[in-house]
């Protein structure tokens, strides 16, 4: 859910090779999401234990060390990033990056569900110690800056960024409407997830569109009700990031229903979102993801994922422009 920012087209190493290694998790099947994950972690008598024995685990706040738990707010409908398998665990690429922090840490992270639009508000309201899900870091959320208005909305976040990703458009396999470029979208029908970058673009977007030719878009609260809805043909196209966009590409009909249309857009960061004040948590999972990068584990886990074009060398914070 990518970063709003001066859009560009990417070149060809920014994409994220999903198309081909994502076969992977073609056999795992999307099931609906519910209020949160199953086989929470409970804490217990363990936790200490297992955070004793971890290398990074005294850079944590003594108050989630001592719980064993990371409460992680995301919206589990972005397959490949995270999504519910046909036994309704969560799984994915940020899971299993997170589950590779944990290990350094001495903590689960708990992955709970919710709509991408309300993950920042989950982090103030004390719902989610952090939102990992492919969040795009921007100044905008950085800043807590509504991009629709341009003003101040809130204490905004930290992010300790982990991938780079890009902005695709893709339509009905074979009905591409003409569609391969934004600009071709005026006078057409597209799909979005509600909060994303993808209809921060829709939007800007359709203030060029000529008279006559107006860009509707129709935004939905998770990226799966977008595709029921392009695969239905309510809408003429739609937009996600780009590994998701080549996930339902490959996956949706057996790969017959989907096709991408043009390049990638606003290449930027992934970043797991932190509260402002929260400085000893963020620079504790900055440490971690890059102890597993050090390790060689980050390059594994993206390339599960068909993610490896979208590495990154090192975490940093608040990476994004």
């Amino acid at each position: 859910m990518t970063a709003s920012s001066t859009r560009r087209t990417t070149a060809a190493h920014h994409r994220l090779a999903a198309v081909g290694a994502i076969a992977v998790a073609g056999a795992l099947i999307l099931t609906g999401c519910g209020d949160q994950t199953k086989n929470k972690d409970k804490g217990g008598s363990s936790n200490s234990a297992q955070a004793s024995s971890a290398p990074l685990a005294s850079k944590l706040p003594a108050s989630i060390r001592d719980k064993g738990v990371i409460r992680v707010g995301s919206d589990i409908a972005y397959a490949p990033v995270e999504f519910k398998d046909s036994s309704g665990n969560v799984v994915g690429l940020d899971p299993d990056l997170a589950a590779a922090m944990g290990k350094q840490l001495g903590v689960k992270f708990d992955f709970q569900n919710g709509t991408f639009d309300a993950l920042l508000t989950g982090i103030r309201s004390n719902r989610y110690d952090i939102a990992m899900s492919a969040m795009t870091d921007n100044k905008n959320r950085q800043e807590g800056v509504d991009p629709d208005t341009g003003k101040k909305v809130g204490e905004g976040v930290d992010f300790v960024d982990y991938l780079t990703a890009g902005v695709s458009i893709y339509t009905r396999k074979g009905d591409t409407k003409g569609i391969t470029s934004w600009s071709d979208l005026c006078g057409k029908k597209l799909a979005v997830e509600r909060g994303t970058v993808s209809e921060d673009l829709a939007k800007a977007e359709a203030k060029k569109c000529p008279s006559g030719k107006k860009l509707t878009i129709e935004p939905f609260d998770d990226d799966q009700q977008s595709q029921t809805r392009l695969r239905s043909g309510g809408a003429d196209a739609a937009s996600s990031d780009f590994p998701v966009a080549a996930y339902a590409v490959k996956t949706s009909g057996g790969g017959k229903d989907f096709q991408i249309v043009g390049d990638q857009v606003e290449a930027a960061p992934y970043g797991i979102a932190v509260g402002k004040g929260n400085t000893q948590l963020r620079d504790a999972l900055q440490a971690a993801m890059n102890a597993v990068i050090k390790s060689g584990e980050y390059e594994k886990i993206l390339a599960k994922w068909g993610a490896q074009d979208g590495a990154v060398k090192e975490s940093v914070i608040n990476g994004g422009k």
